[in-house]
């Protein structure tokens, strides 16, 4: 199975009976708006129903369109961002379009609630994928050859690739663009978007401990903002914790409830993503690269780079140096791709004053 972006970038989702508008928006605000800023040929969107004609919504209101199955079949990218009842099984027509359309090598994404027709369609059969936590029992339960993993707010797992509840799926938009396009393009369609690139943790946070008002984030933003501006120091839990007047293990219990990890694994994956435009936009030597957002080596460098991207850095810069980027985070063992909130247990064993991950 090949793990290049598609040359068609034709991009087909699917409307169905009792949808949010929200769940088509995503797709559209990513895919189906025109991005002339960007010297890449941008995808092609298509709103597909199983039913040619009205599709009624949310609201009493309904979305119109002439195209069906068998368009969606044809998309190089096929997207599922839900379906009416998590307790029915897709219809035998549109099984057979998402088969059809897997057969043909189309990479097949679901948002929410999408993954119980991959799911129905047989196409998770053995693989690993995620869905809203609310849904995710069920899933496991009436698909137990899928590995559900409740944890991570998308999966990516090469020509399958399924996210958390709706919002995930903004997360998986923007990780589709740089896979095809590379980080500078997702980025700047996150800032149009006003998103962040990528979010830390995983959908674990929501279950565990929904994010509370609280004075002291405030201090936490200006020792973020700190830390991303001196990413090339030394930067340990003392010194983050001086920037937000806390002591450092106060600073440690709120920084987690912000963000729902811990600033070991946070500072790792800033470093990382500050990598990827050198990597992509410069000749600079992995060595130069490492020492440049902050890790004390290069052998340091590529472990973490491994763990977050889930392929190595030269590896990634021949992916993406060709202007057409591969599939940077599809790893040559097989794992998928996540964005998940666990904290690795070896990082955390470093102590508070620990920080420092050059």
């Amino acid at each position: 199975m090949s793990l290049r972006a598609p040359a068609d970038r034709s991009v087909a989702v699917l409307a169905y009976p009792g949808m949010s508008v929200f769940e088509t928006g995503i797709v559209t605000e990513v895919f189906g708006l025109p991005r002339p800023e960007f010297d890449v040929d941008w995808y092609q969107l298509t709103v597909c129903a199983e039913r040619p004609g009205p599709v009624p919504v949310v609201g009493g209101a309904s979305l119109h369109t002439p195209y069906g199955l068998d368009v969606l079949a044809g998309a190089a990218t096929v997207i599922v961002p839900g379906v009416p009842d998590v307790t029915v099984d897709p219809s035998p027509e549109l099984v057979a379009a998402l088969r059809r359309a897997h057969r043909a090598g189309a990479r097949i994404m679901s948002i929410c609630s999408g993954a119980f027709a991959l799911a129905g369609a047989g196409l998770l059969d053995g693989r690993r994928a995620t869905t809203h936590w609310r849904y995710a029992d069920l899933l496991a339960r009436r698909y137990p050859r899928v590995e559900v993993d409740p944890g991570v707010l998308y999966l990516d797992d090469g020509d399958l690739l399924t996210s958390a509840g709706s919002a995930a799926g903004l997360d998986l938009c923007v990780h589709l663009v740089r896979r095809d396009h590379g980080a500078a393009i997702a980025n700047a369609v996150a800032r149009r978007l006003v998103i962040p690139p990528h979010r830390d943790g995983g959908q674990a946070q929501f279950i565990e401990a929904p994010v509370t008002v609280d004075p002291d984030d405030d201090r936490i933003a200006a020792s973020i903002a700190w830390a991303l501006a001196h990413l090339a120091e030394p930067v340990t839990v003392d010194r983050l914790a001086r920037q937000a007047h806390m002591s450092p293990r106060t600073y440690l219990r709120h920084f987690a409830r912000a963000t729902g990890t811990s600033p070991i694994r946070w500072l790792v994956d800033q470093r990382v993503r500050a990598s990827l435009p050198l990597l992509e936009g410069t000749d600079a030597p992995v060595e130069e690269i490492a020492a440049a957002v902050g890790f004390d080596s290069p052998v340091t460098y590529r472990h973490h780079f491994g763990r977050a991207m889930h392929t190595s850095p030269s590896a990634y810069r021949r992916a993406f140096r060709s202007g057409t980027a591969g599939h940077a985070a599809g790893p040559a063992d097989g794992r998928p791709a996540t964005v998940d909130g666990r904290t690795d247990p070896a990082a955390d064993r470093t102590g508070l004053a620990g920080l420092r991950t050059g």
